[in-house]
């Protein structure tokens, strides 16, 4: 039996404010249909189409992608009235250059095709989303399909081409020295493993290894490290680094893993045991506020809905911590590095919207 709810007396509601925040969810019920029309488009290359050809009209653009010319018309018309191309008064439509960077430049550092394709698949398992809800629990990472994860794969992909070498590394000058020289290196949840082969063809006198816990995206890294010509010199396992990493390194990172993990101490801890003496640990994780409460508007809504569809329920379906998108602030990452027995956890000025890193040592 459910619940049995009190009465209480309801308040009548402003008119004015009523229809403000309608306003409002509709405007939501319209984002939410343009991306959609984006996850399409992505999925098909009609942006791509648009911008490497210039304006085209609905069939001009159809014999582009091979699609039909219908589906076509009415995917310009939907995208124009949400503003996201734009229809000359000669019937062509064109995708302005500032928003092909978004939407048609893959390796851009503002590319967003990715998250389009990720989000197409993980909505198919809303009805088992809903089903959590109920009775608990959650969804395994074998549940989601190619298209979660190769999207989750393309808008990572940013971080580790541009922001990894670029940015993050620089702020650390001694680790930089290490990496020339030679140093060994483990990406502990390494995913499709971009990172790890970014690192290995950036420095050939030190040695990478890739873990996860997902054997799925450990064939995904296997396969893209050989893609790029770099799997002699790189390897990727199988591992739960909760349950302990295999050898020592000089250097060990979690890109955003942590709030993902379903025993976040534990993962710490194994990776402090696997750091050589003198080691450094680099934590990356989602750029939430310490207080809940101050996680409000566009991004914030993003990373929580990330989280219901992925983050959070893959942990809770092992019976995990579940902490969330946005459960791994800076006073949480200072104290499972503190009980993991880190001495210095020391967050770096990287200034990135969607990220925080930090350097752990001994």
């Amino acid at each position: 039996m459910g619940t049995v709810l009190e009465p209480h007396e309801l308040q009548e509601p402003d008119g004015a404010a009523v229809e403000a925040f309608a306003g409002r969810a509709f405007g939501d019920v319209a984002g939410t249909m343009a991306t959609v029309m984006c996850a399409v488009g992505d999925k098909l290359g009609l942006f791509t189409a648009l911008d490497a050809g210039g304006p085209a009209t609905a069939a001009e653009l159809a014999a582009r992608a091979d699609v039909d010319e219908r589906y076509a018309l009415e995917w310009l018309r939907g995208l124009a009235s949400a503003g996201y191309v734009e229809q000359a008064p000669d019937g062509r439509f064109a995708l302005p250059p500032a928003h092909a960077a978004v939407l048609a430049r893959e390796g851009g550092v503002m590319f967003l095709g990715g998250g389009y394709q990720e989000l197409a698949g993980m909505l198919p398992l809303l009805g088992r989303l809903v089903e959590a809800f109920r009775h608990g629990g959650g969804i395994p990472q074998s549940a989601y399909d190619d298209d979660a994860y190769d999207g989750m794969a393309r808008l990572t992909s940013a971080w580790f081409d541009h922001h990894l070498l670029g940015r993050w590394l620089p702020l650390l000058p001694d680790l930089e020295a290490r990496l020339d020289v030679g140093a060994s290196w483990a990406d502990v949840g390494c995913g499709a493993g971009r990172a790890v082969i970014r690192l290995a063809e950036a420095y050939p006198r030190s040695t990478f290894v890739g873990y996860d816990a997902f054997p799925e995206q450990v064939e995904r890294a296997r396969r893209a490290a050989a893609a790029a010509g770099v799997g002699d010199r790189v390897r990727f396992e199988t591992v739960d680094g909760a349950h302990g990493i295999p050898g020592t390194y000089d250097v060990v990172s979690t890109f955003d893993v942590v709030h993902d993990a379903v025993d976040p101490g534990a993962l710490v801890a194994g990776i402090r045991r696997a750091l050589n003496d003198g080691g450094t640990y680099l934590l990356l994780e989602m750029n939430c506020a310490d207080d809940p409460a101050a996680n409000v508007g566009p991004l914030a809504t993003v990373f929580y809905g990330f989280s219901l569809l992925y983050c959070m329920t893959t942990s809770l379906a092992h019976g995990g911590a579940g902490l969330g998108t946005c459960g791994c602030p800076a006073p949480v990452v200072r104290r499972l590095g503190e009980a993991a027995g880190f001495g210095s956890v020391r967050e770096l000025p990287i200034d990135d919207v969607f990220n925080r890193l930090y350097e752990l040592r001994v």
